[in-house]
């Protein structure tokens, strides 16, 4: 819910003057051109090693936009996708070039005024601070690698240096890298600053995308201020995807050919239920993998729901010429309290023998494939249970206006909003498997995402799923209110890693209820 609420963070509305400067980020796509993807940059021998600088404008419409920036010998591109495979390192600066302040929009970290930080640079955190999040990889919760409560990067400075380590069991699939600066994560995040990072290896567990041409879309939400209700838009590739009032952007494919798809929701708030249609039908689609996992076996189905931050893989069939394709994505209700998710069609697909195919990023491979990699969270099914733990999302409201904070709470503790000096809310040791059962006590659908470690779906309000599908964000329906059941989820957290040791963070996935509060720590002890 966006309506009625204060930001908590002693933001003025009536005097907010972000006096961004213009012509810092690269021109996005124009409405109804090609979709193209990022440019990739692979590691090459073990390494994937370079130098980004987040920037900021404002565009014509008034949106503003937020842009990490890689230079080219021809010029400056924005949110290449980042490709490695299990065991490289990454090893990525970042310089933080926002410009604009404003001196009411901050927040003290570590719980004193001005404090220090425990990574980065030191000084108060401003919209103008960043740092960066791995969505969804299996990597340690320290400075340098993927800590987000303590590390900042400031503008201005010399930048800050990511050096990670890819797990060689770390599963193939899609990721993806954004900011996670908490208070302003969902400023950034709307305005655009998000890309792809993707763990090599899928077709050897899945054989069958191998030379498949490969599209990477990355699916954003911009509003023209992130928490004031109003005309908002989606984006695929940067380009957008506003139908009616403009064209849809286009997906140039070959007429009857397979093509694998690998889309992330990186929306501030949107669940997005995806279809592939074709004169109006929704088509089967062969479903590869969900938040980075090789599904055991790939399924075929027609719709996949993607709450904010989730990411699928698939296989898609294009027609014979002469059918109207379309890849959109359905009205979701959210609940009495939620944002509307309206339909809206992300990209009508092109068909042409004319239409250059896309290189594949692996040739076709001409004999057996090579025995699967080894991957993470094996045996998790039948490991045994040593801890049961109970949370819940909630709402606190103001008369008619609607939420004005958002909690996440550990059953049997207070209630109560984040704070980047807080001591842990749970608390376990490496070799842990705990189940979790997670409920909304809200009237609005909430997206549960924890950092560093995979979960298996168990059960769905009691029931068990058909598909116990590894996840690293899940929806939680809303309830329904007086007389009705908390709608749960019931999951099974591995902490079997010894690489996750150390303080992370657990919270929902709309970027506003987490920069408002609903998202506490988790400690993790090692052995």
């Amino acid at each position: 819910m966006r309506k009625g609420f204060n930001l908590l963070l002693t933001v003025v509305l009536c005097g907010l003057s972000l006096s961004i400067a213009t012509a810092q980020c690269p021109p996005r796509p124009s409405p109804g051109t090609v979709v193209q993807d990022a440019l990739n940059l692979p590691s090459t021998g073990g390494v994937l090693s370079a130098n980004m600088t987040m920037k900021s404008s404002v565009d014509g419409a008034g949106y503003t936009h937020y842009c990490y920036i890689y230079k080219t010998d021809t010029g400056e591109v924005e949110s290449p996708t980042l490709r490695l495979n299990q065991g490289d390192t990454l090893v990525l600066g970042i310089k933080n070039r926002i410009e604009g302040d404003d001196a009411n929009m901050s927040m003290v970290m570590n719980g004193s005024g001005g404090s220090t930080p425990v990574c980065g640079d030191t000084g108060t955190m401003t919209v103008s601070s960043t740092n960066v999040h791995y969505h969804g990889l299996n990597v340690p919760p320290k400075c340098h690698q993927d800590e987000v409560v303590n590390t900042l990067i400031q503008p201005g400075t010399d930048g800050f240096q990511y050096k990670i380590q890819i797990p060689t069991d770390e599963p193939p699939g899609l990721y993806w890298y954004h900011p996670h600066i908490h208070g302003f994560t969902e400023f950034q995040v709307n305005g655009g600053a998000a890309g792809a990072l993707i763990v090599e290896g899928m077709d050897k567990i899945h054989p069958q995308v191998s030379g498949l041409t490969e599209r990477v879309f990355v699916l954003r939400q911009q509003f023209l201020v992130p928490w004031i209700p109003g005309p908002y838009q989606l984006t695929l590739n940067y380009e957008p995807a506003v139908y009616p009032n403009f064209p849809s952007p286009v997906i140039q494919m070959q007429p009857n050919t397979k093509e694998f798809w690998r889309v992330a929701n990186a929306t501030n708030q949107d669940f997005m239920p995806l279809q592939v249609q074709f004169n109006g039908v929704a088509q089967k689609v062969e479903l590869v993998a969900m938040d980075g996992y090789p599904l055991p076996q790939t399924r075929f189905v027609d719709t996949i729901l993607l709450p904010p931050a989730s990411r699928a893989e698939f296989i898609v069939d294009a027609p014979p010429t002469g059918v109207d394709a379309s890849f959109l994505t359905l009205d979701y209700s959210t609940g009495p309290t939620g944002n509307p998710d309206l339909f809206q069609i992300l990209g009508n697909m092109v068909l042409s023998t004319d239409a250059p195919k896309a290189p594949a990023p692996k040739p076709a491979q001409a004999s057996q494939p090579a025995a699967p990699p080894k991957i993470k969270y094996t045996g998790l099914r039948d490991a045994k249970v040593t801890a049961n733990r109970k949370l819940f999302f909630s709402e606190e409201f103001a008369g008619t206006n609607g939420p004005i904070q958002f909690y996440i709470t550990v059953d049997g503790q207070q209630q109560k909003v984040f704070e980047p000096d807080e001591k842990p809310a749970i608390t376990t040791k490496v070799g842990a498997v705990e189940d979790w059962v997670i409920e909304n006590h809200a009237l609005e659908t909430h997206a549960f995402h924890i950092h560093q470690i995979h979960f298996m779906l168990l059960e769905v309000d009691g029931k068990p799923v058909a598909n116990q599908d590894l996840r690293d964000t899940i929806e939680v329906p809303f309830w329904e209110g007086p007389g009705h059941p908390y709608h749960k989820v019931k999951v099974r957290m591995d902490f079997r890693d010894p690489n996750i040791a150390g303080t992370f963070v657990f919270h929902c996935h709309i970027l506003l209820h987490e920069d408002l509060g609903m998202m506490h720590k988790i400690l993790v002890l090692p052995q």
